[in-house]
């Protein structure tokens, strides 16, 4: 099927009497006949429902579909896109290894990579993701384990250079791991640019309607962990806590995503709920017209920007004058997503004037909306971030990020040019 096709029917096929839209299945546990079955499931041996904190049908159902979408192998949905981030990195680097970060980044993440990881023996370096091929091999080591980036930097929209990383990456024996929420599988598939494991803030375009808060994982099936052993005891040694499974062995090419939801969901817990999952099925229906609609709204609004006299500077990568619109045209022809970034002539202060006049565009902590929204990134979402730091994500103190929604274009362009003057 086409993603067109997968976003409405993807994930879920029912039976004969069964309900045609993906059933709610708001229950903690399920039912077994025999005490031996049961034991088969906890011992993986057996596949099936036994607990909703490993697995949930209407869970189930969703990531199926975000992994069609994505072309993996196998997803998991988790409570939130920071919590997928964090498990997609700790399933195979614990204390002791080291990450390789692109540095632009959304703030929360550089804060978990940058912060949070170092305090749990995870060491971490980040890079220009502009840096030279020598620059990035540079940044590895003995115990580096994975690289991390995002398709699309929020808010300072660097297009990811998935073939210059996933090269480096795979030269020193570890996957890399990419944040893909910004473009959703609609407009970009890393997994086809030879990226190992993709991530989604499901929160963002995927729900579309501010409703839910989600995240999701995907394996690509690609990364060969046995060529690797040694660099990953945790995928390609016994775990004893399930009598000496070897996940690689066992589950081969979803030796990942399974070690994942048996290992780290079962110890660290963070589940989507089935009725979060389901809001998130519903927004998923219309991703691919709603991709298209904020795309098209973008690239206009972004044209207007750069020729009024009160801007100072704009940047989208869909503009000819982006330092990624090549690397866009490559990884996402058909667009790349709805958010643009933008600075007045009046810096800083201006910024925050211009918001505070917007009538139907919103000021919210939030992006990738239904709706027009609008944040200013170095007072909120990037506010626990120095000067230094900043710099690092491309946020520039009069950085307006700007959350393109499906409304009538003309209408969100007049309500920018009444808040300006």
């Amino acid at each position: 099927m086409k993603r067109e096709t997968i976003c409405v029917q993807g994930g879920y096929k029912p039976t004969n009497g069964e309900p045609r839209i993906v059933p709610i299945v708001q229950s903690t546990t399920f039912k077994y006949d025999s005490s031996e079955e049961m034991g088969q499931l906890f011992d993986l041996e057996k596949s099936g429902y036994f607990y909703t904190r490993l697995a949930n049908p209407t869970n189930d159902a969703v990531a199926k579909k975000i992994c069609e979408l994505e072309g993996g192998v196998g997803a998991m949905l988790t409570s939130s896109g920071q919590a997928a981030n964090f498990f997609a990195v700790f399933n195979i680097c614990e204390a002791g290894g080291h990450v390789v970060v692109s540095s632009a980044i959304y703030g929360g993440t550089f804060n978990l990579l940058i912060n949070t990881l170092p305090k749990m023996g995870v060491e971490v370096t980040t890079v220009d993701p502009y840096c030279t091929e020598d620059e990035l091999n540079a940044a590895f080591k003995e115990n580096t384990k994975c690289v991390f980036g995002e398709s699309i930097a929020n808010p300072a929209l660097t297009v990811f250079d998935f073939e210059k990383f996933a090269k480096a990456a795979h030269s020193h024996g570890v996957p890399l791991i990419v944040d893909n929420t910004f473009p959703t599988p609609i407009m970009c598939r890393p997994f086809e640019y030879g990226v190992d494991i993709v991530t989604h803030a499901t929160t963002k375009y995927m729900d579309g309607h501010a409703a839910t808060v989600g995240g999701c994982i995907v394996d690509s099936g690609n990364f060969d962990w046995m060529k690797y052993k040694d660099k990953f005891p945790g995928l390609c040694t016994p775990d004893e806590t399930y009598h000496g499974i070897v996940y690689a062995e066992r589950f081969g090419r979803a030796a990942y995503i399974t070690k994942c939801t048996t290992h780290l969901m079962r110890d660290l817990g963070s589940i989507q709920s089935p009725q979060h999952a389901f809001y998130i099925n519903l927004g998923l229906e219309t991703l691919h017209l709603r991709m298209e609609r904020h795309c098209s709204n973008a690239l206009t609004i972004a044209k207007w920007l750069e020729n009024n006299e009160k801007v100072a500077w704009v940047n989208y990568p869909g503009l000819e004058s982006s330092r990624d619109y090549k690397l866009a045209q490559k990884y996402m022809p058909n667009g790349t997503c709805g958010v643009i970034s933008f600075g007045l002539k009046g810096g800083r202060k201006a910024a925050e004037e211009m918001m505070d006049n917007l009538k139907l565009a919103a000021i919210v902590t939030h992006v990738a909306d239904a709706r027009t929204c609008v944040l200013h990134p170095a007072s909120h979402t990037h506010r626990q971030l120095n000067d230094e730091q900043l710099k690092e994500a491309g946020v520039s103190p009069d950085l307006i990020r700007l959350s393109v929604g499906i409304e009538n274009v003309d209408d969100i362009i007049e309500d920018l040019a009444q808040a300006m003057n």
